[in-house]
């Protein structure tokens, strides 16, 4: 069972980036910018991963969001910072 889940994700994940890449190579070259949302649904980034993207994505007090778009790729990362505020109750 497992294993079929894991391919499920697998399967899933490859479409989406899949997707995201189609999306920006359907653009003229100098419109792309390799970061967008796959159907108005799915945060994506495929520009080169950078420290401060990876810092303001996992730790960004200044955003109540704790589901944040990923620094690189397709999907969500959480945002600890909010996620702390969330438990302590102060969120």
């Amino acid at each position: 069972m497992a294993r079929g889940v894991d391919r499920t994700a697998a399967a899933a994940a490859a479409v989406l980036v899949g997707a995201a890449v189609a999306t920006e190579l359907r653009k003229p070259p100098v419109e792309r910018t390799w970061h967008g949302s796959v159907a108005g649904l799915v945060p994506y980034d495929l520009r080169p991963p950078t420290f401060d993207r990876f810092r303001s994505r996992l730790w960004n007090p200044d955003d109540p969001a704790v589901l944040v778009p990923h620094a690189f790729g397709v999907g969500w990362t959480v945002n600890f910072a909010a996620l702390r505020e969330l438990a302590s109750g102060r969120g």
